[in-house]
């Protein structure tokens, strides 16, 4: 199972709050279409290729030291993939002309990033365990 940094998603959700907060004050649908395209890498490639952790890896963990703790890969990128969801509802939303869909569906997707970065507590990693949870729970 692959192991993640735990700082990298965390970096990663301070980018995203950036991009999400500057989106809604705009109202980009192509702003949050981008940053759909940046869960849909994470969700799918993995952490390591996502643009955000690439840039984490290459710029910012180096200068960090070494790292300290590791968690699984699978919830962070559980929550890239909710995030993904919530960024095309908004980016749909904003493009097709219904902005209070865009704005509720980016606005969402931003408190999530924002509580992430902040706090270190991940929506999306804890949806995923409940997830598994209740998977386990059903096949015994």
């Amino acid at each position: 199972m692959p192991q993640v940094d735990v700082r990298g998603p965390r970096f990663g959700a301070w980018v995203t709050t950036v991009v999400l907060a500057v989106a809604l004050l705009t109202g980009s649908g192509w702003l949050v279409a981008a940053q759909a395209v940046v869960f849909a890498v994470g969700a799918f490639a993995g952490l390591r290729y996502a643009p955000y952790g690439v840039l984490f890896r290459i710029l910012v963990a180096p200068r960090l030291g070494p790292v300290r703790e590791r968690e699984p890969e699978a919830p962070p990128r559980f929550a890239q993939l909710v995030g993904l969801l919530f960024a095309v509802v908004g980016a749909a939303g904003f493009l097709i002309g219904a902005p209070l869909v865009g704005a509720v569906a980016t606005g969402l997707a931003l408190v999530a990033a924002l509580l992430n970065a902040a706090t270190g507590f991940c929506l999306g990693c804890e949806l995923y365990l409940t997830v598994r949870r209740a998977q386990t729970a059903r096949t015994v």
